[in-house]
């Protein structure tokens, strides 16, 4: 089911319980259902879900009491009853015109992923149950969600950490470590009442060790329960293990203290280098110098994914051999209809499809962009219909050549420039359903619902495929109707629905009505402010500190 059983993990030797939740946890939930007032006099009302959670919640906390256990699966799901019903009461509030620039319903929710005060504390090195090698693969955001997924697995295993290793030899080819895209210490610092983390396993424990380290991969999306039947016995035997090819290796739905130890993680501990985020943050500044909003473009266009989509994206036969060539390196890809493929919605857009698109929407030509993205198949050729429909078209060679020459050879690094601007950005658009597009859409709803378009393919393919049949006025009102519910709105966000790190529905709280009038109010608070770039309250008088 991918629920993590707290009553598992109390019978495991090495006290795993760490997910445990103390009895009686449930009746003092922050979302407490409220009494339904009956009285006899009034006529018969359907049975709320209110009441139905309460009597739930309440025999939960009766089971707790006489047996010493909680029943963790039904917890999990009532949670979620009542979390759903924060984000339906938005539902039908978004039929008029949306403003593209920010929601108007943002306010009412924010981040938090703070520990709860039942969330016991790390356990310490020697007592741990052994070391846990992770080998991270993929580009940066890739290694973002197994570095992310690795702290979690960690914490169920009551393991210690070691500081996960990046892929070099990926697609991307970057010999980059860890230490050369994050700020290691502030890493193993900031998690350190969640997860142990050290930076290696110590020579002397390494010397005396009879086998070297046992090396496996363990199957995708592998809920708690795999972890601690499969995993646990080998690492406590072996007392160091080492998990290859780590991404999207833990299951999509877990406990609730877990999904918020893996967005402490994403959102707070995962933070780059001084070099990189001071670069960044310049770029930021000189797009803000230039305009008081921009939009960040994330194009993905890059030969071997187009050839590997099968799709055609207009260049002629020039392009049919060109993508054909690259796509015999996969022996097991068949040939697709690329008419199909694209009415289907399988193909990314073009540049120009992503500009028609912006345009529909409502965007005028003196817009700034930034456009975040490596190599595009056609070079100048392909995005000069995107300079055509704006201008004030800006890329991090454009803003920084000088600075960013000793990045050019770290595809990682540069990508993570190109995310610190993205996230930054009052509005971010991709064309494409990558792990960068996911990673920031979830990061940009955890820091408030900033305004994120992602294009609706399945609905856009037909459309730019018929646009030359139809005016300007009725294309742009088609494509105004297609992206509703694809504008980064709070009632988008549904528990379980995609993956957690693009939807990270445990980690987004509504805000009393009292804070969202204080917040209209007052729309430069220092939190606000704060939150733009990325960095909490309580980080902010850390890092202070650790300076002084």
């Amino acid at each position: 089911m991918g629920v993590a059983k707290a009553w598992r993990f109390s019978v495991i030797p090495a006290k795993p319980a760490l997910l445990k939740h103390p009895s009686g946890s449930v009746l003092s939930h922050k979302h407490e259902c409220r009494r339904c007032r009956s009285s006899a006099a009034l006529p018969r009302k359907p049975i709320s879900w209110s009441l139905v959670c309460g009597f739930m919640l309440f025999c939960l906390g009766m089971i707790s009491l006489f047996t010493g256990h909680v029943a963790s699966d039904l917890e999990w799901y009532s949670q979620r009853l009542m979390k759903r019903r924060s984000y339906f009461r938005l539902e039908g509030i978004n039929k008029g015109p949306v403003d593209i620039w920010k929601s108007d319903y943002a306010n009412y929710f924010y981040g938090c992923s703070k520990r709860s005060r039942n969330f016991s504390h790390a356990v310490p090195e020697l007592s741990s149950n052994g070391y846990l090698l992770i080998g991270a693969s993929g580009g940066l955001n890739q290694q973002r969600t197994g570095i992310s997924d690795a702290v979690v697995v960690a914490r169920i295993l009551n393991a210690t950490l070691v500081v996960p290793e990046l892929d070099h030899n990926s697609y991307w080819k970057d010999d980059s470590d860890f230490v050369d895209i994050f700020d290691v210490n502030w890493f193993i610092s900031y998690l350190a009442k969640d997860v142990t983390i050290v930076k290696r396993v110590p020579d002397k424990f390494m010397r005396s060790m009879e086998k070297p380290p046992y090396t496996m991969r363990v199957p995708r999306k592998s809920p708690p329960e795999y972890y601690l039947d499969q995993v646990l016995p080998i690492l406590q035997r072996r007392s160091v293990l080492q998990l290859t090819k780590f991404d999207y290796r833990l299951a999509n739905n877990i406990d609730d203290e877990l999904q918020k130890l893996r967005c402490r993680t994403n959102y707070h501990a995962l933070r780059f280098t001084k070099p990189i985020q001071e670069l960044g943050q310049k770029l930021v500044s000189r797009m803000r110098a230039m305009a008081k909003h921009f939009i960040a473009v994330h194009l993905r266009f890059e030969p071997d994914m187009l050839a590997f989509s099968g799709c055609y994206f207009g260049g002629g036969d020039k392009e049919r051999y060109e993508l054909g060539e690259i796509r015999k390196r996969w022996e097991t890809l068949t040939d697709v209809d690329a008419d199909g493929e694209r009415r289907r919605g399988r193909c990314p857009l073009t540049p120009h499809e992503v500009g028609l698109t912006l345009r529909a929407l409502g965007f005028a030509n003196d817009t700034y962009i930034y456009v975040a993205s490596g190599e595009i198949y056609g070079g100048e050729e392909t995005l000069r219909p995107l300079r055509d429909l704006f201008p004030n078209f800006y890329t991090k060679e454009m803003l920084a050549e000088e600075e960013l020459k000793h990045f050019f050879p770290f595809s990682s690094r540069l990508a993570a420039i190109d995310y610190i601007v993205s996230d930054e950005s009052d509005v971010f658009v991709t064309n494409n359903n990558g792990n960068m597009a996911k990673i920031l859409a979830g990061r940009r709803r955890y820091m408030g619902h900033k305004r994120t378009i992602r294009p609706n393919t399945k609905r856009l393919g037909p459309l730019m495929m018929e646009r030359d049949h139809m005016d300007w006025d009725t294309f742009a009102r088609k494509v105004k109707t297609f992206h509703k519910g694809f504008m980064g709105e709070p009632d988008e966000m549904r528990p379980g629905r995609g993956e957690f790190h693009e939807y990270p529905y445990s980690c987004i709280c509504e805000r009393p009505l009292g804070d969202v009038d204080k917040k209209r109010d007052d729309p430069r608070s220092e939190q606000r402010n704060l939150g733009l770039r990325g960095i909490s309250k309580e980080e902010e008088l850390i890092s202070g500190a650790k300076e002084a």
